[in-house]
């Protein structure tokens, strides 16, 4: 099976963008990568040596090609190639995207969903139905993996991990959270988590290896007010944006434990907790709606039994996640050989892609 993943010719990737290339590498010599430009000559005589188009969305620097998403799909079919989609988001994504979406969506004969709530999302969509495609659930793997780790490298010496630093003096354990700040993520509920344990006895602080989201109104400005009625204007801070893998993989083990609450609990998609875990720090959170959510994600699982990744019920309130942070702090998780972890994920994802195609190919 020879495979062409479409890809954008951005410098700054977005997540989806990520495991695009990241996709076209691992399958090595059965995939080659083309960039969604326009040209569709050139797109047309990429697709001569082509079985699959594969699509990823949604991939920001896609938002201004409306339409070159359905010509491209649309050329692979009257050339007789599969089209095969691998979903993200739906029900999260503006309305206004899945419809530009949609049209692509339907000239797929194969549709691979991120988790399962995005296949759940998708088939309870006022959408036309998708039952007669062929479907797959993959595990979506880190989009960034710390290099080994050199002691005193210059990394080590960046300002943000100067700032956790001086955060940290006196002994103060500082929680945190990786990835941007934005209201769905629910940052807020760290600083209630913080405030507890401060009127427990801990004296801790808060550090956000992040920046926050541009284009939405007053984020930083009601985080801030947060802080400052929650008493932590002295023990709260936000790194800011960070340019490189490794410094970011720095800050990480500046913290001493990451603490998310989400709304709908854990789900597969989350790769600030993978992040957050691979920096070697425990991570404690709650646990998905339905249990069952992580059962194709064999690294969210294995995180999970060494570990590495904490879980609280569900519904669990800012004491009980306080609770949770008190029993491990000053612990270290055991190591897991996340080569091999991550190297078996990307194989689970090729043979459900392989699966797929197999199947779209004895139905058509």
């Amino acid at each position: 099976m020879r495979y062409l993943v479409l890809r954008s010719d951005a410098s700054t990737v977005c997540g989806v963008e990520a495991f695009t290339r990241n996709l076209a590498s691992r399958l090595g010599a059965r995939a080659e990568s083309h960039v969604l430009d326009g040209r569709m000559g050139a797109l047309a005589a990429r697709l001569a040596d082509t079985d699959t188009l594969i699509f990823n969305f949604p991939i920001v620097a896609w938002k201004k090609r409306l339409f070159e998403p359905f010509l491209a799909a649309a050329l692979a079919r009257l050339k007789g190639r599969h089209v095969t989609v691998v979903l993200h988001e739906w029900a999260s994504l503006d309305w206004k995207r899945r419809v530009v979406l949609w049209p692509v969506l339907l000239f797929a004969d194969g549709l691979l969903f991120s988790a399962p709530e995005v296949e759940r999302e998708w088939r309870q969509s006022h959408f036309p139905a998708f039952g007669h495609r062929s479907t797959a659930i993959v595990p979506i793997p880190p989009n960034m993996l710390p290099s080994e780790h050199k002691e005193g490298g210059p990394e080590e010496s960046g300002p943000a991990v100067l700032a956790i630093r001086a955060l940290k003096a006196g002994r103060r354990t500082v929680i945190g959270q990786f990835g941007s700040i934005y209201p769905k993520k629910n940052c807020a509920e760290l600083l209630e988590i913080a405030r507890v344990l401060k009127d427990e006895g801990v004296d801790v602080a808060v550090a956000f290896v992040g920046s926050f989201i541009k284009g939405l109104d007053n984020v930083e400005e009601d985080f801030r007010r947060q802080v400052e009625a929650l008493g932590l204007a002295d023990r709260v801070m936000v790194t800011g944006y960070i340019a490189t893998d490794e410094e970011v993989f720095a800050a990480c083990r500046e913290v001493d434990i990451f603490c998310y609450r989400f709304s709908e609990g854990l789900t597969a998609r989350r790769g600030s907790v993978l992040a957050a875990a691979l920096a070697g720090r425990t991570v404690v959170t709650n646990a998905p709606e339905d249990p069952a959510s992580l059962d194709h994600h064999r690294l969210f699982k294995s995180l999970i039994d060494n570990g590495n990744v904490v879980i609280c019920p569900h519904d669990a309130d800012a004491p009980t996640m306080a609770k949770a942070v008190r029993r491990v702090i000053g612990q270290t998780p055991a190591a897991l050989d996340m080569n091999v972890e991550v190297t078996a994920l990307w194989a689970s994802i090729i043979d459900r892609l392989d699966n797929v195609q197999g199947r779209s190919r004895r139905e058509a």
